[in-house]
This record gives C-alpha cells, sequence and structure tokens, in this order.
C-alpha cells in the first residue's frame, strides 16, 4: 500500500515542489536583504564592505559606523531571520509543505540564513549570518531563545569575547530546546 504522507499523484507532487520552492525563496529573498550594505550607503555614503573587516554584518557596521547605525542593522538582520520563520508558514501555499508546521519553519530559517550569508544582491557575498540565526532562533522558540541570550550576556561580561558567548549560548539553546520543545531533541527545529 501506498504511504500515506506521499503524494498520491502529479498534482499532489507538484503542490508539494510548489510549496517548498516557494517557501525557500521567499525566505532566501528576505535573508537577502543587505541592511548592512544599504544603511551604510545612506546614511554614510560608505559600502561597509569597503571598511573594517569588509563584512556586510552588524559587528561590521557597529565597529565602523557607530553604534546607533550598528545596532539598527542588528535589528533589521534579526528580523529578516524571525520574519521569514514567523510568516511563511502562515501562508496557504505552505500548507502542502513536506515535515508538516515545524518543517516548514526550520526550512525557512535555515533558507533566510543562507539568504545572509549569499546574498543575491551583493554579488553573493553577505554577513557571517550570526543575527540573522538569532532571528531565527527566537522565532522557532522564544523560551530557549531566552535563555540563549542569559548565557550570551553573561558569558561575554565574563570574558569580554563575543564568540565565546556565541558558542556558549548556542549550546545552551540546544539544551534548552531539547528540554521544551514538544518533541524534545526529535523536535525539527532542534536540527539547527
Amino acid at each position: 500500500p501506498r504511504d500515506a504522507a506521499a503524494p498520491a499523484g502529479p498534482q499532489e507532487r507538484l503542490a508539494v515542489a510548489a510549496s517548498v520552492l516557494l517557501t525557500l525563496l521567499l525566505a532566501y529573498a528576505c535573508g537577502s536583504l543587505p541592511w548592512g550594505l544599504w544603511i551604510g550607503r545612506l546614511a554614510r555614503g560608505v559600502d561597509i564592505r569597503t571598511v573594517g573587516s569588509g563584512n556586510l554584518g552588524a559587528t561590521n557596521v557597529y565597529r565602523t559606523l557607530g553604534p546607533r547605525l550598528g545596532v539598527l542593522t542588528l535589528l533589521l538582520d534579526v528580523a529578516k531571520g524571525a520574519l521569514p520563520v514567523w510568516l511563511l508558514p502562515q501562508l496557504g501555499f505552505a500548507a502542502a509543505f513536506p515535515g508538516g508546521p515545524e518543517g516548514r519553519r526550520v526550512a525557512a530559517g535555515l533558507a533566510a540564513v543562507a539568504g545572509h550569508v549569499w546574498t543575491f544582491l551583493a554579488g553573493f557575498k553577505g554577513g557571517k549570518g550570526v543575527a540573522t540565526t538569532v532571528g531565527v532562533l527566537l522565532a522557532l522558540s522564544p523560551v530557549a531563545f531566552g535563555v540563549f541570550v542569559a548565557v550570551f550576556v553573561a558569558s561575554v561580561a565574563v570574558t569580554g569575547y563575543i564568540s565565546v558567548g556565541s558558542t556558549l549560548g548556542a549550546i545552551a539553546f540546544a539544551a534548552a530546546l531539547g528540554l521544551s520543545a514538544p518533541g524534545g531533541v526529535r523536535d525539527p527545529a532542534f536540527l539547527l
């Protein structure tokens, strides 16, 4: 007998393919918005890729163009990770997506981060994806995200290193997600 989860015929397979393609393309496009590049150009007439680390991300904007523009870039980069995870699964075409609602959310998040890292709007050279990943994690599990933030802030305060805070925060996020997600470690969001 046919697997109940498998599409029965060409129309259902086409609906699944269209759902996957639209979800991934829209999430990638959202993640591709190079806010650091645009903010640098609009606010200071600077191509952020030519100063500091040459990266499009919020950290380079913060260090080279100042805290106000850096925080604005950070918030917009977080939003472009969170919005596809929150909004795309709600759209009608997403219903045929394999893996159910959590599978859609995880796929949208991964596509948004890929869009930030390899943005077609800046020659496929974007940022490192940290802030966009933060937005994805916030949208996937606000509780686990809160644990991430607490560990990140404490680690950076103690060590002075963002990289240490990011690493320890990611470990704490995974542990909190494993304990708080309905499916535990089997939840698709745990894959991130």
